[in-house]
């Protein structure tokens, strides 16, 4: 069954919904963003979330060190990485967590992307979109069956669109942050719907 992540939570009302309806993943957004939250925030964010929901770092540049310090406190238990981080970038992160850290490497989807080119990647997972957080979907035929890679598909996705895309590509997982909102806010009414289609 298709993994749920709801991205983008900035209040302790948004870790109460989601704590009812129980996604797979949830993000906090540490990139420059109307979504961006604190470490301090962030950190007594994830002392209320529920066990078993797997909290998610979004970074663009960051430094490892800001990575690690928000892994090694237990903030996240993944990064989800929106910038230029290299191959080498990865690779040193994973390395220095011990191989605990989970990366999800995030590709803003255009023409002139090779899919084959993340084929050997060390992140964990690959993620495709549209662009750091325009809720906007990108053309879903350059998305390539058979990746060698589990993916996540975010960008635009939201209860009109989000059965034909878990029909049509089976991902490992749908990203939803904008399309789950109302007035810049998370929505209960949104969220319980999305749960609903996708159990």
């Amino acid at each position: 069954m298709v993994k749920i992540k709801i991205c983008g939570l900035k209040r302790f009302e948004d870790i109460e919904i989601v704590n009812r309806y129980k996604p797979d993943f949830i993000g906090f957004v540490f990139a420059d963003s109307k979504r961006k939250v604190s470490h301090d925030l962030a950190g007594k964010l994830r002392s209320n979330l529920r066990n078993g929901i797997v909290p998610v770092g979004v970074f663009v540049d960051a430094s490892q060190d800001e990575i690690i310090k928000l892994f090694e406190e237990g903030v996240i238990d993944m990064a989800q990485l929106h910038g230029n981080e290299s191959e080498e970038y990865i690779i040193e992160l994973k390395e220095k967590t011990g191989n605990e850290l989970k990366i999800v490497n995030a590709i803003e989807m255009s023409e002139n992307v090779n899919l084959d080119d993340y084929s050997d990647t060390n992140a964990d997972f690959l993620l495709f979109d549209s662009g750091k957080g325009c809720g906007k979907t990108f053309d879903w035929s350059l998305i390539r069956k058979n990746l060698k890679k589990d993916f996540f598909l975010a960008g635009g996705l939201n209860i009109s669109n989000i059965s034909q895309a878990i029909e049509e590509f089976e991902p490992y997982a749908v990203d939803l942050s904008s399309g789950l909102e109302t007035d810049g806010f998370k929505d209960e009414k949104k969220i319980r719907e999305i749960m609903e289609v996708i159990n």
